[in-house]
C-alpha cells in the first residue's frame, strides 16, 4: 500500500539529495546559462565565435571569414554582444569585435576538444552535408 504523506508532515529527503539542491545555482543563474549555450547552438554565431578566436575583427572581415553577409554578421554580433558574449572596441568609424572574456574562449574550447571525442557519433547520427540529424531525418 502506498504511502501518503500528510500536509502537516513534509517528506523526508535524503540529505545527500538535499545538499545537492542546495548547490544548485539559483534560477536567475540557471536561466543566464541557459541563455549562453543557446546562443552557441546556432552554428552561424558559432562560427563567428569561433572566428573571434583569432582575435579583433570588423563586421566586414568576420562576414568574409565565415561566408555570410554582412547584415546578418552584424545582426548576431549585436545580439552576442547583448548578451556580454562579446564586445566591441570603437576607434572613430571603425569597430572591432572580439571575444568578451577569457570564459568565453575556453567555454569554445572545450566545446570544440568535445567534438573531437565525439567524432564517431558525428558520423553515424549527423548528415554534415544536410544539416539534419539522423534522429530529424527518421520523423520526416
Amino acid at each position: 500500500m502506498p504511502t501518503h504523506f500528510s500536509p502537516a508532515e513534509p517528506p523526508r529527503t535524503n540529505p545527500a539529495i538535499q545538499e545537492l539542491r542546495e548547490a544548485l545555482p539559483d534560477e536567475h543563474d540557471i536561466l543566464d546559462t541557459a541563455d549562453v549555450f543557446s546562443l552557441l547552438g546556432d552554428p552561424a554565431r558559432l562560427r563567428i565565435l569561433i572566428a573571434l578566436t583569432q582575435g579583433r575583427l570588423r563586421v566586414r572581415d568576420v562576414a568574409e571569414v565565415v561566408g555570410a553577409s554582412e547584415s546578418s554578421v552584424s545582426h548576431a554580433l549585436r545580439l552576442l554582444r547583448a548578451h556580454r558574449v562579446v564586445e566591441v572596441h570603437r576607434s572613430g568609424r571603425e569597430a572591432h569585435y572580439l571575444l568578451a572574456d577569457s570564459h568565453v574562449r575556453a567555454l569554445l574550447e572545450l566545446a570544440m576538444d568535445h567534438v573531437g571525442h565525439s567524432t564517431l557519433l558525428h558520423e553515424v547520427g549527423h548528415d554534415h552535408q544536410a544539416g539534419r540529424s539522423c534522429a530529424e531525418e527518421s520523423d520526416s
